[in-house]
């Protein structure tokens, strides 16, 4: 009986302890950059979104990301008209959505490193299966991850009307660039 108080005080700093490093495994993002470049025979367009937001268990390797579509910026105000009410439909679409989990990586190293992501993209109401390849660099306070992808618009239920079809590419070049801060 008298060593009961101690069993329980080790139980509970351990459990604590438990709670904390999990904790110490999750990751927000602080800064975003998705960007999207269409090279078509009449004309390039690309667009650049800030406004990206994701979470990231490292320990489980689990990640999400959301990306409200209406926050593309292009350089002609036409172009970002045409894509949001034309082709996205970013009324009734307004963000796409990545549910998957971050694998092939080392979560102890602290240099970049290659990663796979597997998991499901949704967007213009369509969900696909995606594998990604990136990078992504972990540290004690932060994280990194960069990828580079292609993206069907067909895929995606994405007409491209025939009049317009030499200035808009049939696939286009995705870029992210998330940075992380840890959750405490």
């Amino acid at each position: 009986m008298k060593f009961r108080p101690f069993i329980y005080l080790f139980f509970i700093i351990h459990f604590g302890l438990f709670v904390h490093e999990l904790k110490a495994q999750k990751y927000k993002s602080i800064s975003s950059s998705v960007h999207f470049f269409s090279d078509a025979p009449m004309e390039d367009i690309e667009a650049t979104n800030q406004d990206g937001q994701s979470a990231v268990d490292i320990e489980k390797g689990d990640i999400v990301f959301s990306i409200p579509i209406k926050s593309f910026v292009f350089e002609k105000s036409l172009m970002q008209e045409h894509f949001n009410e034309n082709y996205m439909e970013s009324d009734k679409y307004p963000k796409a959505t990545f549910i998957g989990t971050v694998t092939e990586y080392d979560p102890s190293s602290k240099e970049w490193q290659n990663a796979k992501t597997n998991g499901k993209m949704k967007m213009h109401g369509v969900e696909q299966d995606i594998e990604v390849n990136g990078k992504l660099k972990i540290n004690e306070t932060s994280m990194e991850i960069n990828a580079k992808f292609p993206i069907k618009l067909e895929d995606y239920k994405i007409k491209i009307p025939k009049v317009v079809f030499y200035n808009i590419a049939e696939i286009v070049d995705v870029t992210i660039s998330f940075t992380y801060e840890k959750i405490d």
